[in-house]
């Protein structure tokens, strides 16, 4: 190691940050590195949001989480680095109300405190890999293909701590999916913004390139998020599970679904935020044809996943379906916590929970999505509930960031805005 990078997720879902010589690790795990408000104005493109609402003022501090830090290993010329993910904090350590990982903090802290209960989650990420040989979706072929890179990045993940479950090639021309085992809320979302770097870096190293836009073609497979999570009481005992209900799942699940299903629209401006995001949301695309709940069905928004062994309850889950990797990690699943305890705490109507063999008729007249980023900006502008969760600051500029991205490709085709995304991406 003769590094140390300390690091953040920003609006968007990339990771910036600072470094610091091996020789100030210790340093900097007391006090941090400087940052600035105004960093977190910045878009995908690389322009400050030209209405950033910080100005020039301010400073702020990047503090690791000792938790977070993994190793990535020296291979050949490229040398070893330690990385740590970051509160964002004021100069005198105190929170910054803006920061993405303290928002995420807050929503478990106050799930627990109004109603007992704790989130276990994962994130699945599909991606693509090029400069592999053409092979068949799904395939033995594909898989042996994109060796030694797949073995190397499930030991590089077992090594850093991220408990990799499943590697496997997916349908799309070069896409593969990674998973991993569930954890809490925090560390799970922690995991997913190293999760993308562990990637995309493992690959450069290998000569591949590798991308989680949601779209290389518009025409083709889109690479998605799916984010599962269950709730768990105070003694650890899962709680989204009853047997005798439609669907098996319980009243707090039904009622947690409920909360997601209200405000799903505005939902979609923090876990689908780019300009071609919404390309992908749309039916027949195994991504999602509706704001609605279903068992087994991946056009569902929320789909009751199955269950297998002797303890469904343990294993028992839903999986939101419109998240992609444009989204930071902490806001999206803070913001399906929240989204979850206001189903929990008010009066919202059970939603239908869709049985497997729903015909595609029936589900004519559930909900669509968002069809724009703007259309989903607009949602969530309009959503008391869901504004409320927000400072003022943190809404301004996550508004601010994604209008500049979409002016950034204004009067560009489909073809091309999914190109420029996936050069970022």
């Amino acid at each position: 190691m003769t590094t140390v990078f300390v690091a953040t997720c920003d609006l968007a879902g990339l990771t910036r940050g600072r470094s610091v010589p091996a020789t100030e690790h210790d340093a900097v795990l007391r006090s941090g590195v400087g940052w600035v408000p105004a960093d977190l104005a910045v878009s995908a493109f690389g322009p400050i949001a030209p209405d950033n609402v910080f100005g020039s003022q301010g400073d702020l501090r990047l503090r690791p989480d000792p938790a977070t830090g993994i190793d990535i290993p020296a291979d050949g010329e490229q040398p070893g680095l330690r990385l740590y993910l970051a509160d964002q904090t004021l100069p005198d350590g105190s929170p910054w109300p803006c920061c993405p990982r303290t928002f995420l903090r807050d929503a478990v802290d106050e799930l627990r405190a109004r109603t007992g209960f704790e989130v276990v989650a994962s994130f699945e990420h599909e991606f693509v890999l090029s400069g592999l040989p053409a092979s068949a979706p799904f395939s033995l072929h594909r898989f042996r293909t994109a060796e030694p890179f797949g073995s190397d990045l499930v030991r590089l993940l077992a090594d850093a701590g991220l408990r990799p479950e499943t590697w496997l090639p997916e349908y799309g021309d070069g896409q593969f999916e990674i998973t991993l085992h569930p954890d809490s809320a925090l560390v799970a979302a922690d995991r997913a913004v190293l999760l993308k770097e562990l990637v995309r870096d493992l690959a450069r190293r290998r000569g591949l390139g590798a991308s989680f836009a949601p779209l290389l073609d518009p025409a083709g497979v889109g690479n998605g998020v799916h984010i599962h999570l269950s709730l768990r009481d105070a003694d650890g005992r899962p709680v989204f599970f009853d047997a005798g209900r439609p669907g098996r799942l319980s009243t707090v699940g039904t009622r947690f679904a409920a909360g997601v299903l209200r405000h799903a629209a505005a939902l979609t401006a923090w876990t689908a935020p780019s300009p071609v995001s919404f390309l992908r949301l749309t039916p027949h695309r195994w991504s999602v044809g509706g704001a609605f709940l279903a068992e087994r069905n991946r056009e569902a928004m929320l789909r009751i996943c199955p269950t297998s062994g002797p303890d469904p309850a343990a294993q028992f889950n839903l999986e939101f379906r419109a998240a992609d990797a444009t989204a930071n990690p902490w806001l999206a699943l803070g913001v399906l916590i929240r989204a979850g305890l206001a189903g929990l705490t008010s009066d919202y109507d059970e939603p239908v929970v869709w049985p497997e063999d729903t015909a595609e008729a029936d589900l004519a007249g559930v909900p669509a999505l968002p069809d724009s980023l703007e259309s989903a900006l607009k949602a969530l502008e309009s959503d008391d509930v869901v504004r409320s969760w927000f400072g003022p600051s943190l809404l301004a500029t996550q508004l601010s960031v994604k209008r500049t991205e979409l002016a950034h490709l204004d009067g560009l085709d489909e073809a091309e805005r999914t190109r420029r995304i996936a050069d970022v991406y």
